[in-house]
């Protein structure tokens, strides 16, 4: 099989990872600008994955039949019109369409520009496929030797991203157009990755399993041949019902529910927090997820490539989901020196646990159902996070820092439940019976 290099999908990550992390350090201002608050700020932030929910499993199956890169070009292209839609919210009056008043969901008032910007993040979240369709790719072109190795640069392109992200959103918000440029960068940042994705990106070969590619030939004689869990005869309309009948696939998916129902809790209410309790203005929003990602680019770059060669996949995961859920727990805490310290501990476990995990799936999906599976997959870490950003929100407003002990909560029941990983990873690595489905 021809060697595809993967330089062209990194990049493409990477290039998407900073258009998507130039807008998290001012969004809750400019939620509050406009007229919301932190409910309005989990909602908002729950409207791209409840589009992605609908749009990603589509995406993925039509990744396997029509190919990965004009699905991923489809995305892209609806992320760049997401991002202009955004840009026009600038431009229109700050009409207040109506003013809410309880003691649940706080004092706010709904006008046209945040509608706007709902109508833009909806835009992009049907068309946000780009995750696993990129994750699939990888997955078509990786050999099963460098599989984690191939997931940890694909998260460190992610990382590297998130850091230039929230760094040239500090730089270019703090001019006098504020949050203008950076969102203008966004749609440069967009259109650039259609650019790269329509010129520079070969296409990968999804190709079905076949019964006559796995009898014989000089990969199943030199043991080359790709280690799956599950092999079934090629299907166009796969469905749920048939991705949950791939054996370990429930289990990683409701793994994946919690490991995304945790973050989200954290992804609403920290930055609110960071704003309401420890007083940051948006240089220091910026400052704090670029060190952040910077420490995950380090962790998911040189550590993970050392440690995934002495230490198992689903080791790294029990390991990394325990220091994860030891961060949340000092996020508890105002002071910030510990919050900071955190944000080590945050890219420690999360740079082990999640490429592991993003590979042990890939070996469980296997070949035929890779799209399929990463779709469903990401449609899950959806529902999650529609859950996790709107009730983040409302807790956050009532119990303020609780909500990082209820992340804490939630991150450690992944731990416990991942020790179930052991043997199934160890399933995953035999080689399959080519003669059952």
């Amino acid at each position: 099989m021809k060697k595809v290099p993967v330089f062209p999908i990194l990049l493409v990550n990477f290039v998407g990872s900073l258009g998507f992390s130039i807008v998290l350090p001012f969004l809750v201002f400019l939620v509050t600008k406009f007229g919301g608050n932190s409910m309005v700020y989990g909602i908002m932030g729950a409207v791209y994955p409840a589009f992605q929910l609908v749009g990603a499993p589509l995406l993925g199956k039509w990744s396997d039949i029509y190919g990965r890169k004009k699905i991923l070009l489809l995305s892209q292209a609806g992320t760049l019109a997401g991002w202009i839609i955004f840009f026009v919210s600038f431009y229109v009056p700050v009409s207040v369409i109506f003013n809410v008043n309880s003691n649940l969901f706080g004092i706010f008032a709904v006008t046209v520009p945040i509608i706007i910007i709902f109508i833009a993040r909806a835009v992009d979240g049907i068309t946000g496929g780009n995750i696993s369709v990129a994750n699939a790719y990888l997955a078509d072109i990786t050999d099963e030797k460098d599989r984690n190795r191939n997931f940890g640069k694909m998260s460190v392109s992610a990382n590297i991203g998130f850091v230039a992200g929230p760094t040239l959103a500090g730089i270019l918000g703090a001019t006098v157009y504020a949050e203008k440029l950076p969102v203008l960068a966004a749609i440069i940042i967009s259109l650039a990755a259609v650019v790269l994705i329509l010129f520079f990106l070969p296409d990968s070969d999804p190709k079905p399993f076949k019964e006559s590619d796995a009898g014989s030939g000089i990969q199943k004689v030199l043991g080359h041949e790709n280690k799956e869990c599950f092999k079934d005869k090629h299907k166009k309309n796969i469905k749920l019902k048939d991705v949950l009948k791939i054996k370990f696939i429930p289990y990683f998916l409701i793994l994946y529910f919690m490991i995304f129902l945790g973050f989200n809790f954290y992804y609403t209410a920290f930055p609110v927090h960071a704003v309401q309790k420890l007083g940051w203005n948006l240089g220091q929003m910026g400052a704090f997820f670029a060190v952040l990602s910077l420490l995950m680019a380090l962790v998911q770059g040189p550590l993970l490539s050392y440690v995934s060669k002495r230490i198992s996949e689903s080791r790294l995961i029990i390991f990394g989901s325990f220091i994860l859920g030891i961060n949340f727990v000092l996020l508890y805490s105002n002071n910030t020196v510990i919050i900071f310290t955190s944000a080590a501990l945050f890219a420690l476990g999360n740079g082990l646990m999640w490429p592991s995990f993003l590979s042990l799936l890939s070996k469980a999906a296997g070949k035929v159902y890779q799209g399929s599976v990463q779709g469903f997959a990401n449609s899950m870490g959806s529902l999650a996070s529609i859950a996790g950003l709107i009730a983040g929100g409302v807790i956050y407003a009532r119990f303020a820092e609780v909500t990082f002990l209820i992340a804490a909560g939630v991150i450690f029941i992944v731990f416990v439940m991942a020790f179930r990983l052991l043997p199934i990873e160890k399933k995953c690595e035999l080689k399959p019976d080519l003669g059952n489905s």
